[in-house]
């Protein structure tokens, strides 16, 4: 299995599905439909009982590049690699969990609200960066910004963002993709309509 670097992880699509998957028989369904729709990079987050599971089966389906969110410390790190993911997200950025991702050698989407918390990034020598909780830490005009003076970081922003809302964000230089909800709506798994909507985001210009 050939390794990607964060980089290559967001430009596999602008947008990243951000999943929260309850029932580890939903993850065949969701993968299969995320991918045939041109998602490939799929980010299960740690937030269920059945979230490491939910890796396992995903990472069953030809050509999904599945990643853990949610990720807080070393132990949800290695749990996470364990199950088989191919890259790491956390909602913050933390020395411990920072130093283990890199030690790692796994593509690593810290969270960031702050200028601080890039610059922080930046001395661990991280230039890629999660902007998160993005519509309520000041939406694109923060970012926009903190973008200018940390001119060398490069952006997924996640929380809030909509399918209305994502060109706007796509449209800025230092945005590589978006994190989005939006794909799999909540209620029972419809494998039709995620395809239809990953179809729809796939399309997204950027």
């Amino acid at each position: 299995m050939s390794k990607l670097t964060v980089e290559q992880v967001m430009e596999l699509a602008p947008v990243i599905p951000v999943l929260v998957v309850d029932r580890v028989e939903d993850a065949l369904t969701i993968a299969r439909a995320l991918v045939a729709g041109g998602l490939p990079a799929l980010e299960v987050t740690l937030r269920t009982p059945a979230a490491l599971d939910v890796i396992r089966e995903m990472s069953k389906v030809e050509g999904a590049i599945v990643g853990a969110g949610t990720v807080l410390n070393p132990a949800d790190l290695d749990a996470a690699m364990e199950a088989g993911a191919r890259f790491i997200v956390s909602p913050g950025l933390t020395k411990p969990l920072g130093k283990a991702a890199i030690a790692a050698k796994i593509p690593f989407l810290p969270g960031t609200a702050t200028a601080g918390d890039i610059m922080r990034g930046l001395d661990m020598g991280l230039t890629h960066f999660k902007f998160f909780p993005a519509e309520t830490s000041g939406g694109l005009p923060a970012l926009k910004a903190l973008a200018a003076p940390l001119h060398m970081a490069r952006f997924c922003p996640t929380g809030g963002i909509t399918a209305k809302s994502a060109p706007e964000w796509l449209a800025q230089p230092f945005v590589k993709c978006v994190g989005g909800s939006w794909v799999v709506p909540k209620g029972p798994v419809d494998g039709a309509k995620i395809e239809a909507l990953a179809q729809e985001a796939a399309a997204l210009p950027r």
